[in-house]
């Protein structure tokens, strides 16, 4: 379970500075506090890139900047979390943090752990279409190492008034259920919110799709492989989550297009949709947790997306 405990308010940490040219991961903390209950802070990171001599030299006149960088940034993140309609019970009583160091991923590392974060929510590169992700530097730094969950939000997405109302989790080529604790984090969260689970696997391939010899029939063949395969992997996940979570809703989908974006668009999406994603380890790193085919699915991803940390199930 991604919350460290049932009864206390799901804790998310958002990157954000006022200059960052977008505030969709305070639209995101928004969107999940007409969900759950939430405690929220905000991490503006000044990524400073001169050496520590140099500071040193800068003594009092730099501090003194500092405070009052701080100062105007608690007054804008103030006014945004305002502008969101986050209500001020939510706030954290240190809402708004300003740190500085040589390295922005760091510092969202060490400011989650301090924070004691269920989830870290990133926005999306500003360069991105709307309503779609496109992962910046620190997004895919935290992606590959980060040991707490990482919440992405896409560009100017369009979020439904009621908040949450289906969760859905996303399987891929490179999973096998028991690599996957995520999924029962995923469930586990449907069911504390009260919103259904949708389980899907997604094809890049196309369901009929013949080789460049036009062998139709191999095609064919091929293709009813990988369709059984993947509605037996549905199924023993739908089994082994409802064993868990009887009174949970589910339903299962395949999701297929030639390409990413086809397989995501063929399926539908609606505003109070979340969907997750999680991996078993690639390599000896086990903190290396976003595959090649999760990478590969979130620039085409339209809602906002989870993704956990690979860690042995349970």
């Amino acid at each position: 379970m991604p919350q460290k405990s049932e009864n206390r308010a799901f804790r998310i940490l958002i990157s954000w500075t006022p200059a960052s040219g977008g505030t969709e991961p305070i639209q995101y903390a928004a969107w999940l506090a007409r969900t759950t209950d939430i405690e929220v802070r905000v991490l503006s990171a000044f990524v400073q890139p001169w050496h520590e001599v140099s500071l040193q030299k800068l003594g009092g006149k730099y501090n003194e900047w500092f405070e009052q960088e701080a100062k105007a940034c608690k007054q804008a993140v103030k006014n945004t979390l305002q502008a969101a309609g986050i209500p001020r019970e939510y706030w954290n009583k240190n809402y708004s943090v300003l740190m500085d160091g040589p390295s922005k991923p760091h510092l969202l590392t060490q400011a989650a752990e301090d924070f004691d974060a269920d989830l870290v929510l990133l926005g999306s590169n500003q360069g991105a279409a709307k309503g779609r992700f496109l992962a910046g530097s620190t997004a895919d730094s935290l992606l590959h190492y980060s040991p707490t969950p990482v919440g992405l939000s896409p560009r100017a997405a369009k979020l439904s008034k009621h908040g949450v109302t289906r969760l859905n989790f996303a399987l891929t080529e490179e999973q096998g259920i028991d690599d996957v604790p995520a999924l029962f984090d995923a469930a586990s969260l449907a069911s504390r919110w009260n919103v259904p689970l949708r389980i899907v696997v997604f094809s890049s391939n196309g369901l009929v799709t013949a080789p460049m010899n036009d062998n139709l029939d191999v095609a064919l063949e091929l293709t009813s492989q990988w369709r059984e395969h993947s509605l037996g992997l549905l199924d023993v996940a739908r089994e082994q989550v409802v064993a868990q979570f009887p009174e949970l809703e589910i339903t299962s989908e395949i999701g297929s297009g030639q390409g990413w974006r086809a397989a995501v668009d063929s399926m539908k999406w609606k505003k109070g949709d979340l969907i997750c994603l999680g991996s078993a380890p690639m390599g000896p790193i086990e903190r290396v947790f976003i595959g090649s085919r999760a990478t590969e699915l979130l620039p085409h991803l339209s809602v906002p997306i989870i993704v956990w940390p690979s860690r042995k199930a349970s």
